[in-house]
């Protein structure tokens, strides 16, 4: 099979998507492994992340690298928050859900990747985790509340470096009842207005319905 890396600890590998192992043998979520080169991927699924979705759907730019600090906002039982721990390697991530259940399995995750660091809490309530938190290059969330779009400028304010990126991930039918296209524009220009530099937006169809995702610069 030929292997092709498309940014920097990603790979395509035919028609999929993969990241290097950082535990070989190890699965998380059911996902294929493949051994090429003396090295074992992961098949990373579209259909089970909304990152592997957007970079299909050709999102060009992914601010990671092997030594990043990430944190992650809603990272239920880990299945992006594990192809990130592959590519930021010998980086962090923080992982913050705040459902017991899915956090019970990230805690697991966590005892198998040292690189992932798993955490209760509500973004809602950042200054409950804040003290097990340090400034990090890339925020992720991906949160069902309706008031998303505030709680993650709130959750930058605290946590995201000064240039520092974030992934964005609007679910509008989480916010209300609405024309997705008229909230997902009012999302991008809250963002806007908190100074924040868009860099990429994009429609997840036909991989998650009525969600975009959003790649920006935080200039705090």
């Amino acid at each position: 099979m030929k292997l092709r890396e498309v940014m920097p600890g990603v790979y395509r590998a035919g028609r999929e998507l993969a990241t290097v192992n950082l535990t070989p043998g190890q699965r998380v979520y059911g996902e294929r492994l493949i051994r090429h080169g003396g090295k074992e991927l992961r098949c990373w699924s579209p259909s089970r992340s909304k990152l592997a979705a957007a970079i299909l759907l050709g999102l060009r730019k992914l601010p990671l690298s092997s030594t990043s600090k990430v944190l992650y906002i809603g990272a239920a039982q880990g299945t992006t928050a594990s192809h990130i721990s592959d590519i930021a390697r010998d980086g962090v991530v923080y992982c913050v859900e705040v459902s017991p259940r899915a956090a019970h399995s990230l805690i697991a995750l966590g005892e198998q990747r040292p690189n992932l660091v798993p955490i209760l809490g509500d973004a809602a309530s950042p200054e409950s985790y804040a003290s097990l938190l340090e400034r990090v290059e890339l925020l992720y969330q991906d949160i069902a509340q309706p008031e998303m779009g505030r709680l993650l400028l709130e959750n930058c304010s605290l946590f995201l470096r000064r240039g520092g990126h974030l992934i964005y991930l609007i679910k509008a039918r989480s916010i209300r009842a609405d024309k997705p296209e008229r909230i997902f524009g009012e999302e991008v220009e809250r963002l806007r207005e908190a100074g924040v530099e868009l860099i990429a937006t994009m429609r997840l169809e036909p991989y998650e319905r009525d969600h975009m995702l959003v790649l920006g610069r935080w200039r705090g």
